[in-house]
């Protein structure tokens, strides 16, 4: 019988497309400035996928972009877990082209949608499924091409969004990399953020049937502010530590003033947080590991670090994780800190 194991993160990896939208081509696209878009969201400049660049794609190079920087393999992964809600196809699943491009054999392959909190819960899922026993190596990738599916005459939401991807190695290891975890679901706020699919109803409420992600900005506002300072605060209490003992805070990069008042209200230092829409805008699945890898890259996040993950979104769905980075006896290539 399999003994439980801890987990670690192992390798991290990013990637987004080329395709440089910057807040001057939003204004040529829509009825917006700069000084609004900056005002309101802090975001900069995002980035688009080609016409025939889908989320495979982005989560392939971020998984190249892992392999490259730590010199993993991946091919001896025994899961895959893909996290996005804007797949290439209903089917075969993302997760499923991962395995056929990397050749991952004799592999579970499944695809998660947890919409913002997608990466979050890949991760958590691996670490439960490695600490059981019966898996060893797990493959994590989230990513999104929130382009393809945004509204551009809507002029409060397509200013967001932009495309991205990111992967995670999640390994048996002697020492635990997952120190403290909280999830939750509330289901009653979905109508405030959703795309119409089979359905064009939601509890009594009717939808826009546009095929593009609709969002109540305002509603998502009060809802992420009144309830993810209480969940990273569960998160710790998980772990047995107090808010003050993560090193860096992580969250969605939904918005920069969301962000913000989160910080202001959990009483989490501004500054010792870490997000990624300024050049990237909303990638949703993508927005933690993308900042995450920044703040390596950057030597802001120091091996033994502890880092407060947190994302939130459709569904309406929370997800944080304590995670510590850099175990000892984790080494990455001198290439990792060039990149």
């Amino acid at each position: 019988m399999l003994q439980p194991n801890h987990a670690a993160i192992t390798a991290l990896g990013t990637y987004v497309p080329d395709k440089i939208i910057d807040n001057a081509a939003m204004e040529q696209i829509v009825d917006t400035s700069d000084e609004w878009i900056v005002q309101r969201t802090g975001i900069k400049e995002r980035r688009m996928a080609s016409e025939d660049q889908f989320t495979s794609h982005l989560c392939t190079e971020a998984v190249i972009d892992m392999m490259e920087s730590y010199n993993k393999e991946v091919q001896d992964c025994d899961f895959i877990i893909a996290c996005t809600h804007t797949p290439d196809l209903p089917f075969p699943s993302v997760s499923s082209m991962l395995q056929k491009h990397f050749s991952i054999h004799q592999a579970g392959a499944v695809d998660l949608n947890a919409t913002c909190a997608g990466f979050v819960y890949g991760l958590h899922l691996a670490d439960t499924m490695i600490r059981s026993g019966v898996h060893r190596k797990i493959l994590v990738v989230s990513g999104d091409t929130m382009t393809k599916i945004t509204d551009y005459t809507d002029r409060t939401t397509c200013v967001l969004f932009g495309d991205g991807a990111g992967a995670a190695l999640v390994e048996r290891h002697p020492d635990s990399g997952f120190l403290g975890f909280y999830l939750d679901s509330d289901g009653s706020g979905g109508h405030h953020l959703y795309r119409t699919g089979l359905a064009q109803s939601l509890d009594g409420h009717q939808l826009q049937n546009s095929g593009f992600v609709v969002q109540n900005g305002r509603e998502i506002y009060k809802w992420a502010v009144s309830n993810v300072p209480a969940g990273m605060r569960k998160v710790m209490e998980n772990g047995g530590l107090e808010l003050s003992a993560a090193d860096w805070f992580i969250p969605h990069s939904a918005n920069l003033r969301i962000i913000e008042s989160i910080c202001e209200k959990s009483g989490f230092p501004l500054e010792k947080t870490l997000y990624s829409m300024v050049k990237y805008g909303n990638t949703s699945a993508a927005t933690i590991p993308l900042a995450w890898n920044m703040g390596v890259k950057s030597g802001k996040i120091k091996p033994g670090d502890r880092i407060l993950l947190y994302g939130f979104g459709g569904g309406l769905v929370q997800a944080g994780l304590l995670v510590k980075w850099g175990l000892p006896s984790l080494k990455t290539t001198d290439k990792s800190k060039e990149r």
